[in-house]
């Protein structure tokens, strides 16, 4: 899958698995990550979308404890995306508009990375701001805290505490492995969580690792390291048969031909000591 292509498959991947679980991790996300006191919720039948590249993450309009009133806008992000600045400031402007309300705008960024996308615009006449959000500085334990798996997961993109994170990998993993209903809603949230570890490619060996004991919800063509593993063993399947066929090229060259070993080199494309070495082997084959 060519590199822009494979990039905006797992984009879509992680939005996937973000909107179908957002019902259940909202509340946790705007309670424990954006420390909101939100007693009144309504749901916005948002119709910005169509002037927009993109429909908005989540969108309510609240209520807090203190009776005050505003616009609730959340984006989940991954790509480090230096415009984003200037799509937030055009939501805010068309929400204000359409609902006469504040508005209140987060970006909750996914990756374990520093983001340097701008987050305030400072111009003649306008300045505007959001929130974002680093979900690698939250620590992990504030989602296992909750009893759903869907928040569960959310643990795998937090800050597991030390360079050695396979303990809280693990618990993950059995929390929601006992949380679970049922082997199907154990495959869908093990293959989510699977999703989402791809953005935190340092702990991937120890999902690994702590998947073995419920590799049984998995079928091997349908697991993504089954699937990695398939692949780098092509790859090397085919790495070896180049190898071979070029030790076939410069061993023809040599023998059959008459060249040296400079020419050798030259015509094959590979180093001169490479050739020396298979020259090396034939006068030994010969004595």
């Amino acid at each position: 899958m060519p590199g822009k292509n494979r990039y905006t498959f797992q984009a879509n991947q992680y939005d996937k698995v973000i909107r179908e679980n957002l019902e259940v991790t909202l509340p946790v996300i705007v309670k424990d990550l954006l420390c909101l006191d939100i007693q009144e919720s309504e749901e916005i039948p948002d119709d910005i979308q169509h002037t927009k590249e993109r429909k908005p993450d989540a969108l309510k309009k609240v209520t807090d404890s203190s009776g005050n009133k505003y616009v609730l806008h959340i984006e989940f992000q991954v790509p480090n995306e230096k415009d984003m600045v200037y799509r937030m400031a055009e939501y805010s402007i068309m929400l204000m508009r359409r609902y006469q309300l504040p508005v209140k705008q987060y970006v909750v960024f996914l990756k374990d990375v520093r983001p340097t996308m701008p987050t305030t615009i400072e111009a003649e006449n306008l300045i505007f701001r959001y929130e974002l959000i680093r979900l690698s500085e939250v620590n992990y334990q504030v989602f296992l805290r909750s009893e759903s798996p869907e928040v569960k997961m959310l643990g795998i993109l937090a800050n597991m505490g030390s360079k050695e994170s396979y303990s809280a990998v693990e618990a993950i993993v059995n929390q929601i492995n006992s949380s679970a209903t049922s082997e199907l809603t154990k495959n869908k949230y093990f293959k989510q969580l699977r999703i989402f570890v791809q953005l935190r490619s340092s702990v991937e060996p120890q999902l690994e690792k702590a998947m073995q004991s419920v590799s049984t919800f998995f079928k091997e063509e349908n697991d993504i390291f089954y699937r990695r593993g398939v692949e780098k063993g092509i790859a090397k399947g085919i790495e070896k048969g180049a190898e071979r066929k070029t030790h076939a090229i410069v061993e023809n060259l040599l023998t059959k031909l008459g060249v040296s070993d400079e020419k050798a080199a030259e015509i094959a494309e590979v180093s001169l000591e490479y050739v020396k070495e298979i020259r090396a082997s034939l006068d030994q084959c010969r004595k």
